[in-house]
């Protein structure tokens, strides 16, 4: 009796918290280039061919007897609209099993409605909460999560920068770069960065920012622009000779119908800091060489620099050459040109998130899976979205209404394991495949070592001069080593010469950042931190005080430190801040 009441229970739990839908079934591939035909046999139409991991709904369990071409017969499928047939030899059955529990909130029941499964509702809840404007769409991929990680983990197409074991690949054998510690993507590694969950944070959400002009920020677009660029030696050189870059990153991102902060954010990316790349900004490059070929030329996105130019011919021959064949020789032209490529190769091709960029998993032509893809580097779409993110934020714009997409995939719970990468060959009983159409990509997947200032600015850290002033009290050393490890940089925190791998950020902490070729130094300012503990307490007031009374002197980074007013003084008001800081009546930020 007690055993039928403990099953009874245990189905009552099942019952009540989660119903379980009837189950159905999606044809998975497993292998590119299989045909969907009108009919079971060689002999009908081609409707599309299509990559590993595409998913398509079964019409019916029971296998049509082949006609033509393939002995194993066909299943039937709901292609779009239309029944369509697929060769069984090449795809797989996957059990799709549905488990509705009930939402438990208005905004649980918004993201049912919207499409997005029950594991991302927490998440996205959160935001929601938080940010009630902002906007989120499920893009319903009908790919199998471990169809995705396998074609993203093909040798060559992921990297990683890391040392973490179980985060490589040691079966792939492609070289990417000089940096020792970049190396080949595993399926666990490829898994977590694919994974939209796993980036359910307010920095890193912008990842699935809709990259496409919205009339709606039309108007906070231009101060956000200079907040993205302004410590830019690019910037500021035109800013000197009369020239307005926010104004024409703004005017070409209309023009184009791309989000010019996504842009400004392309260019910092590209370009980075400092003056490294001066002669592709600045329109004055002659040479003995080349004579006045190049001078008037621009090129802000890199284009045409890739490794194999770049090594034999020079970055600077590869970027402007490129500039000159598409003939920008103005900046109107080669920033709206610049944006006209990323608009026609990669936005309206279905590209259109940072995420997307890299993992091209929604494109509008669907043989073009897991390719065209502008980035290597995993962490590029997080890292990426981190600079827009800032932006925003030092704006206090963050309750803009933002739209973000964000990929579901088919069957997320399975395990991932690491495996050898590869790839399938063609159905051999199918005809062989010509190669896809394929866009002419913007040629910036392979470049020359990244600068620096670029990996600086890429990780959302700000620097002037030699400091770093992004950081904020109560920072953590783990967490700005992560986030520049994490854009592919060489890094290196010491206090009074001890290297340090974790605890509280404080002003006076030296940050060394490496390329594998060079490496810079910055020292840590943060505000009211005065004496460099990380805190602001009564320590530092005294300090302040007796700096304002020529006692003791703060200087380097600890004197910027005492600013908190930012008047490049330290005085009396500076000294009130920290007072009514500690008094809980004033925040410095």
């Amino acid at each position: 009796m007690k055993k039928i009441i403990y099953m009874l229970l245990i189905f009552f739990l099942i019952f009540t918290f989660c119903d379980v839908k009837a189950t159905s079934y999606n044809v998975v591939l497993n292998t590119s280039g299989v045909a969907v035909r009108k009919g079971p046999g060689t002999n009908y139409e081609l409707i599309k061919r299509l990559n590993e991991g595409a998913s398509i709904p079964l019409a019916d369990e029971n296998v049509v007897p082949d006609e033509k071409g393939c002995s194993d017969g066909w299943y039937k499928v709901n292609y779009g609209t239309q029944v369509a047939y697929i060769c069984k030899s090449y795809v797989s059955l996957k059990e799709i099993v549905e488990y509705s529990s009930e939402a438990n909130s208005e905004c649980e029941a918004q993201m049912k409605d919207l499409g997005f499964p029950q594991s991302y509702w927490e998440g996205l809840c959160t935001l929601k909460n938080q940010h009630p404007t902002w906007n989120f769409h499920a893009i319903i991929t009908n790919l199998d999560f471990e169809s995705v990680v396998k074609n993203e983990s093909a040798c060559g197409e992921s990297y990683i920068y890391t040392d973490n074991e179980e985060m490589i690949d040691r079966t792939c054998k492609s070289a990417y770069s000089s940096t020792s510690k970049w190396h080949p993507a595993s399926k666990k590694a490829v898994a977590k960065y694919v994974d939209p969950r796993n980036w359910f944070e307010e920095k890193t959400m912008f990842q699935f920012e809709y990259l496409k002009y919205s009339a709606s920020l039309e108007e906070t677009y231009p101060a956000g622009i200079k907040q993205i660029i302004k410590n830019s030696n690019f910037y500021n050189y035109h800013l000197g000779i009369g020239n307005d870059l926010a104004a024409v990153i703004n005017a070409s991102g209309k023009e184009t119908d791309v989000n010019p902060i996504f842009l400004s954010t392309r260019i910092l990316q590209e370009l980075g800091n400092k003056d490294t790349l001066f002669n592709l900004y600045s329109g004055v490059y002659t040479s003995e060489t080349y004579g006045d070929t190049y001078k008037g030329y621009y090129n802000f996105y890199n284009i045409g620099v890739s490794d194999s130019c770049a090594t034999t011919k020079g970055t600077t021959y590869c970027g402007l050459n490129a500039a000159k064949n598409r003939g920008w020789d103005s900046l109107q032209k080669a920033i709206s040109g610049g944006s006209e490529l990323l608009s026609s190769s990669y936005i309206t091709k279905g590209q259109y998130t940072n995420y997307l960029q890299k993992f091209n998993v929604a494109p509008t032509n669907m043989s073009k899976l897991y390719i065209h893809q502008y980035m290597t580097n995993l962490n590029a779409p997080s890292s990426e979205s981190k600079s827009s993110y800032f932006s925003y934020k030092s704006m206090d714009l963050l309750e803009l209404p933002f739209d973000f997409y964000i990929p579901v995939y088919l069957n997320m719970e399975q395990e991932v394991t690491n495996s050898a990468s590869g790839t399938e060959n063609l159905p051999p009983d199918e005809p062989e495949q010509t190669s896809p159409e394929q866009d002419t990509p913007v040629e910036t997947e392979e470049k020359v070592v990244v600068p620096v200032s670029t990996m600086i600015t890429t990780a959302g850290i700000t620097t002037e001069a030699g400091f770093i002033k992004s950081m904020s009290l109560g920072g953590k050393v783990e967490e700005l080593i992560a986030d520049l490890q994490a854009v592919g940089a060489e890094v290196k925190v010491t206090n009074n010469g001890k290297e340090l791998t974790s605890g509280e950020v404080g002003t006076g902490m030296v940050v060394s950042v490496g390329n594998g070729e060079t490496t810079e130094e910055y020292s840590i300012v943060i505000k009211g931190d005065t004496s460099g503990d990380g805190k602001i307490n009564a320590l530092d007031l005294l300090q302040v005080q007796k700096n304002i009374l020529g006692t003791f002197k703060l200087e380097n980074a600890y004197g910027k430190a005492g600013d908190t007013s930012g008047d490049n003084i330290i005085n009396a008001l500076d000294l009130l801040q920290i007072q009514r800081n500690l008094l809980g009546t004033y925040t410095i930020e």
